[in-house]
C-alpha cells in the first residue's frame, strides 16, 4: 500500500535503521524509543492489525516472534528481560495501521503499562 509508512519502509522508499531482513519480517529501530532498546518489526505483508490475522498466518506470527527473541539475545536485553507488545486500534494505542511488535528492553518496566 503506497499510503502506508511501513509498507514504504519495508519497500525502503523511506529511511531506517534496520536491524534484521527476511523474506518475511524487517525489524528497525524505533526513532521515538521509549527504552533503550526499541525496535519494531512488522511483516512484509500489509496486515493492518492484529484484528486482521486468521489461522493461516500462524507461520508468519510465530516467525516473528522468533525472530524478536533472536534479536534481544543479539541486543543484549534476554537474560534481563524485555517487552513485545502490539497496539490494535486507536484506543489501544495503535497510530500506524500496519502489523507490528514493539521489541522493548534495557531498563524495567511496570505493571499495568499506561
Amino acid at each position: 500500500m503506497s499510503d502506508c509508512l511501513f509498507c514504504r519502509i519495508v519497500a525502503g522508499t523511506v529511511p531506517s535503521t534496520k536491524v534484521y531482513e527476511d523474506d518475511q519480517v524487517v525489524a528497525i529501530r524505533d526513532i521515538a524509543p521509549r527504552a533503550p532498546t526499541h525496535i519494531l518489526l512488522m511483516p512484509r505483508e500489509h496486515i493492518p492489525s492484529v484484528a486482521e490475522l486468521t489461522d493461516g498466518h500462524a507461520p508468519l506470527v510465530g516467525h516473528l516472534f522468533a525472530v524478536a527473541a533472536d534479536i534481544a539475545r543479539r541486543e543484549g536485553i534476554a537474560e534481563a528481560g524485555y517487552r513485545i507488545v502490539t497496539n490494535v486500534g486507536r484506543w489501544g494505542g495503535q497510530t500506524i495501521d500496519h502489523l507490528h511488535f514493539h521489541l522493548m528492553g534495557g531498563r524495567p518496566f511496570e505493571w499495568p503499562p499506561g
